[in-house]
């Protein structure tokens, strides 16, 4: 891409975790890096999940500061240095830290852009704050968005409820595809997989994916697969971990379905599972564009996906690649799995449904944004 090899941009991420936000910002590095620009990678770990997969040209930028107000120096003190056209931020806690950076170095600040990964208004619905937590987030995020150079979504249901709930203008807002599809998925989803209900002749596994939270639903998933299981053999794994382990676990037994269920953790290359599943299941509360869901396709795995705000609607296409079914309903997830295992799609229309979602795509559509591209 011309002029690429002098751009310059930094990603602010002191808050690195293990979720899917953090593997989608290395994804973008990687892609722009690819594309010519100069990146940084700023965070406060260097042994973080998803790090080895950066590219050894993205420059790691390790803080060591956990106060706020030392982190807002150094990183000053970094940009003045390192001189990025743009700083990128992607959880609301780091982009409070990157606004106010920005406001300290005054008309000496590169351009601060933000980047809004799920459903704000049905965040908020989830968690059931009280009125006057819901109007001082949403006056805290107007007040973010307003001094923010621009901001990225990553489908069109998460850019209206965000210029709705804080009142921005949609031209503000650019729409940009998740960088989830990535080279070595075909490589990853071929590995072996040491349990036994993958090997072969075994009866069809059911997968789930994600935090073991509240947001993403699972007691609706694990009450869909033991009404299921009345009437077929099959078997449901649940990948990820989290604080309701106990409650799930106890929910499996109760439903009587509990040496058909398995919650295996965290695991580090869940494209391989995804491969050998016979079918993923996207319970979801509430999302933005879930990833995991376009790794399932991206694989050739039949989906079933909740209609939740936002993301599996425009993913599948409003159900042609993939049942959608309403929030909660557990009685509708099962008869859509049933359907789904009965008469799935061929592997390469699946596929075809994800092709944007590519780091290549990904990081071209944020340079545009930036005016960089």
């Amino acid at each position: 891409m011309p002029g690429m090899s002098q751009a310059r941009i930094a990603i602010f991420i002191p808050s690195f975790g293990d979720g899917g936000v953090e593997r989608m910002l290395v994804n973008l590095a990687n892609g722009f890096v690819q594309a010519g620009a100069a990146v940084s990678f700023v965070l406060k770990r260097r042994d973080g999940v998803y790090l080895d997969r950066l590219l050894p040209e993205v420059g790691l930028i390790v803080f060591h500061d956990a106060d706020d107000t030392r982190l807002i120096q150094e990183m000053i003190t970094f940009l003045r240095e390192a001189r990025p056209a743009v700083v990128l931020s992607a959880k609301e806690r780091d982009d409070r830290i990157a606004l106010e950076v920005k406001s300290r170095l005054g008309d000496d600040a590169p351009r601060f852009f933000l980047r809004a990964g799920t459903s704000v208004l049905s965040r908020q619905q989830t968690r059931k704050p009280y009125a006057f937590k819901r109007w001082f987030h949403r006056r805290a995020l107007k007040k973010l968005c307003a001094r923010c150079d621009g901001i990225l979504a990553n489908s069109e249901g998460v850019a209206r409820e965000l210029a709705d709930y804080a009142g921005i203008s949609p031209e503000r807002i650019h729409i940009v595809p998740n960088p989830t599809v990535t080279p070595d998925i075909e490589i990853l989803s071929r590995a072996s997989v040491d349990h036994p209900w993958f090997a072969p002749a075994q009866p069809p596994v059911i997968l789930g994916v994600g935090r073991l939270s509240r947001a993403k639903d699972f007691p609706t998933l694990i009450q869909a697969f033991a009404e299921l299981r009345k009437r077929r053999t099959c078997r449901l794994v649940i990948l990820g971990e989290g604080g309701q382990r106990p409650s799930l676990e106890a929910l499996a037994a109760r439903l009587g379905v509990a040496e058909d269920v398995e919650l295996l953790g965290f695991v580090k290359n869940p494209f391989a599972f995804l491969a050998r599943a016979a079918l993923f299941a996207l319970s979801s509360q509430r999302e933005g564009c879930p990833n995991v869901l376009i790794e399932a396709l991206a694989v050739g795995t039949p989906v079933v996906a909740t209609d939740c705000p936002s993301g599996p609607r425009e993913i599948l296409a409003g159900g042609r690649y993939g049942p959608l079914v309403p929030v909660g309903d557990s009685h509708a997830m099962a008869e859509a799995m049933a359907s789904v295992l009965d008469n799935s799609l061929p592997s390469e229309v699946l596929q075809e449904a994800v092709r944007e979602y590519t780091p290549e795509n990904s990081s071209r559509a944020y340079l545009r944004a930036f005016g960089l591209g």
